[in-house]
């Protein structure tokens, strides 16, 4: 609670308290942290009586040395329930009937507070009347919802239990407009906080998903006018709880974020096997509270709206009592009632193995939430596919999944009530699997949800739109299994189509589009597009323009589904353009080689420039994308040693980050020389983008050595030191053999920070060797480099050189 009336004095205000028991207290709660079980309810409770044993000997004390009666010591919050975790705050009122002395109950609340500060447990105190506590729960929702919760510690319990029924009595009278206030407070925390179950560092309390929200469900059913879905609600709150202990006892610290560095240490404290394991739990506790707040605050609009129209309607009825509830058909066994859709008076579960698939379809057309009870009731009563399955339920199926957005809630509502383990076993093994890449927004289980409603959007453009639906449900179905998780997947994608019933050739297609669903955007990223290999390669892979085409959609999907750095114009055209060359060798055209520039193009035009003047010709092109106001940077050099370390540096310098870039090499026909071409997609770090001219006169000076790039980097980043955290992987460098007959391709995978690409091209530089290529690619805090190099006559490097230049460029990044 807030302190208003108390507050802490300074050392030399301190009065000498009365502290009896207090070094006792400190001795016993240390042992009770420190002995087994290491977390759980028992040991919160038992913290809690503790404390109260201590806080009921202290103010007995305190009490009769400053001559007060009438108060009392009321435990409110966390601690009124009973919930102490090691770190947690003191939440304490003390409560009076305001016949006291002002001088002796300061006294008092002195001789309470001190003790508790002395032994650096943090205190919320504050000292009130039983009608100031009403009063200010009026003014205060906070602290209203505290008052819920309180329970007495020590003094007149008469007093508590009066302000009680009172503080109980207005939550229930006050409903009508309290309960959308704390609505509104949970869904401003959320939007502040995120959503616990997604979130790599959550925040165990004030996240979605979790304890608060788990409090705001105590205190709806309190007010009587709903009730939370009670199966695995508790046992979420433990886990939550639990998870919170142990975070303090590994932190020292009254902290609530599970930060990434504490997971192993945390999972350890719970006897869990790992930070994925600590995870899973969390997110699954965080899931079932989630869901029950959704259905929790949709009953209780139902009940306000109705209580609010319940005057109006009895004026219409004349007294004649209420009318009959509506029931519209949506499907077969399936109605809408009050909002929801719900399974019709004659449906029967055991009998019909269908029906939660079309329960699920139904709603998710009509845009409605699934009813609770018909989900529960399906779960009870219901009894499993044939196998293969029916058509009509594959048809259900992929009704649900086409969707669009109401696909997500209305598969959440099946999944808290384990139907889609039941109909698909293997979603098992990915739900609520964390994904520590942090490009990726959701878990991959919601992950795939998400890519089937990405793909919903797409299904006009493709002849199969079942099958790309299919496939993004399953495209990271390999996910928990041992290696490559598309290898993986292919096998158990091909068994789920298999049992659905799907055709021969279907399962064939479905399995293709699993196994390379990242086919297209690694290859048009991360390889050279010009080289003959890497289209045949693709070609090869796809087999097919129906499965190309599919690839290309699902592809999409994917990237949009992952998160906001996982797509954006720049790739989606590097992968329509890998498409359209894939699907005219599909079509029968043979692979072509790299063309020059046609005539007129802005690259024959800076070319010629380059060439005519010897130095760096630069264009800059804004382009408006779905993520993010990006520049395109074009640089035409003449071919001369350094390019790549010289332009990548100067980029750095001037505070520009690169989100992807293309290195290639350009023979003008008819003219002597050749030109580097170079396509960077950049953003400001800070502030705006600097002008052209100033980058061309840097670049000018990087490439005849006036400017040293590599000291000024080295200033920089010794003036900005790193921020201390997670320490990342080492970078890894590797040769990636049989995608090019050209060139030997080196990959580079490593955090992006400043200056990553200069270091490489100078590792380059100093091997020796020539880039051919190089695609650049940067995904969130990370990066992954493709470069083509050759020998200085433009051949492949043999093996041992291909190694050795690996191994050398791994070092320089170290």
């Amino acid at each position: 609670m807030t302190s208003v009336e108390h507050t802490r004095p300074g050392p030399s205000d301190r009065t000498d308290p009365a502290d009896p028991g207090t070094g006792g207290y400190a001795a016993a709660r240390l042992r009770l942290l420190q002995q087994e079980p290491r977390s759980g309810p028992d040991r919160r409770s038992g913290l809690a009586r503790l404390t109260d044993d201590w806080l009921t000997a202290l103010f007995a004390a305190a009490a009769a040395q400053a001559g007060v009666r009438g108060a009392a010591l009321v435990a409110v919050g966390g601690y009124g329930r009973a919930e102490l975790s090691p770190r947690s705050d003191l939440d304490l009122l003390l409560l009076h009937d305001g016949k006291a002395d002002p001088k002796a109950l300061a006294a008092l609340a002195d001789r309470l507070w001190y003790p508790v500060w002395d032994l650096g447990l943090s205190l919320d105190h504050s000292v009130r009347t039983p009608a100031e506590a009403r009063r200010t729960a009026a003014e205060d929702l906070k602290v209203h919802l505290g008052l819920l919760d309180a329970r007495p510690v020590a003094g007149d319990l008469g007093l508590l239990a009066g302000l009680r029924t009172s503080v109980l009595a207005d939550w229930r009278n006050q409903a009508a407009a309290r309960l959308p206030e704390l609505h509104a407070m949970c869904r401003e925390r959320a939007e502040r906080c995120g959503e616990l179950r997604f979130l790599l560092e959550p925040d165990l309390k004030e996240a979605r998903g979790g304890l608060r929200d788990v409090t705001a469900l105590r205190a709806v059913a309190a007010s009587w006018v709903a009730d939370a879905p009670r199966a695995g609600l508790d046992r979420a709150r433990r886990r939550l709880l639990d998870a919170r202990d142990a975070l303090h006892l590994v932190t020292g610290r009254a902290s609530d974020r599970l930060s990434l560095q504490e997971h192993d240490a945390v999972a350890a404290q719970l006897g869990l096997d790992g930070a994925d394991a600590l995870l899973r739990e969390v997110y699954e506790a965080a899931g079932v509270v989630a869901y029950a707040g959704d259905v929790t605050w949709r009953e209780v609009g139902r009940v306000l709206r109705a209580r609010a129209a319940r005057p109006r309607l009895r004026g219409l009825l004349g007294g004649r009592g209420a009318p009959a509830v509506e029931r519209a058909p949506l499907a077969e066994g399936v109605v809408e009632q009050d909002g929801e859709a719900v399974l019709a008076l004659a449906a029967r579960p055991d009998r019909d193995p269908a029906l939660p698939l079309r329960l699920a379809a139904a709603a998710a057309q009509a845009g409605l939430p699934v009813s609770p009870h018909a989900v529960r009731r399906l779960a009870a009563q219901g009894r499993g596919l044939p196998v293969p399955w029916p058509a009509e339920a594959r048809e259900q199926l992929l009704t649900l999944l086409g969707a669009g957005e109401p696909t997500v809630d209305v598969w959440e509502a099946l999944e808290a009530e384990g139907l889609i383990s039941r109909l698909l076993p293997e979603w098992e093994r990915v739900r609520c699997r964390p994904q520590r890449n942090p490009v990726h927004t959701w878990t991959v289980d919601r992950h795939l949800v998400e890519t089937a409603v990405r793909a919903s959007a797409l299904t006009r453009r493709v002849s199969r739109p079942d099958l790309l639906l299919m496939a993004a449900l399953l495209h990271d179905i390999g996910k928990g299994l041992p290696g490559d998780h598309a290898e993986a997947g292919e096998g158990v994608a091909r068994g789920i189509a298999v049992r659905l019933g799907f055709e021969a050739a279907d399962v064939a297609v479905l399995a293709t589009l699993v196994r390379h669903h990242l086919l297209l955007i690694e290859t048009a990223t991360r390889r050279d597009l010009d080289d003959p290999a890497t289209v045949r390669a693709v070609a090869d892979a796809v087999g097919s323009p129906v499965t190309l085409e599919l690839l290309h959609a699902l592809t999409e999907a994917d990237a949009r589904a992952t998160g906001p750095a996982a797509w954006s114009a720049w790739r989606g055209s590097l992968v329509a353009d890998l498409v359209a060359r894939v699907a005219a060798v599909l079509g029968g055209a043979a692979v072509a080689s790299a063309a020059p520039p046609g005539p007129g193009t802005e690259e024959e035009r800076m070319a010629v420039e380059a060439l005519r003047t010897g130095e760096p010709v630069l264009g800059l092109h804004a382009r408006h994308e779905e993520d993010a106001v990006g520049v395109e940077l074009v640089v035409a050099v003449p071919d001369q040693p350094g390019v790549l370390p010289a332009a990548a540096g100067v980029l750095a310098l001037h505070r520009l980050t690169v989100r992807a870039a293309d290195l290639r090499s350009l023979e003008l026909p008819d003219r002597l020389g050749e030109v580097l071409v170079l396509r960077w997609r950049v953003a400001a770090a800070y502030g705006s983008l600097p002008q052209a001219a100033r980058l061309r006169a840097d670049l000018v000076r990087a490439l005849d050595g006036s400017l040293d790039v590599p000291a000024k980097l080295a200033d920089r980043e010794a003036a900005y030191p790193r921020r201390r955290g997670v320490v990342p992987p080492p970078p890894r460098v590797t040769v990636v053999p049989d995608v090019s007959s050209l060139a030997t391709v080196l990959e580079v995978r490593a955090p992006d920070a400043v200056g990553l690409l200069h270091r490489i091209g100078r590792a380059l530089e100093d091997a020796g060797v020539r880039v051919r290529s190089a695609h650049v690619s940067t995904l969130g805090a990370n990066a992954v480099d493709s470069l083509y190099v050759t020998t200085v006559e433009g051949k492949p490097l043999a093996p041992h050189e291909a190694t050795g230049l690996a191994a050398a460029v791994e070092s320089a990044l170290r």
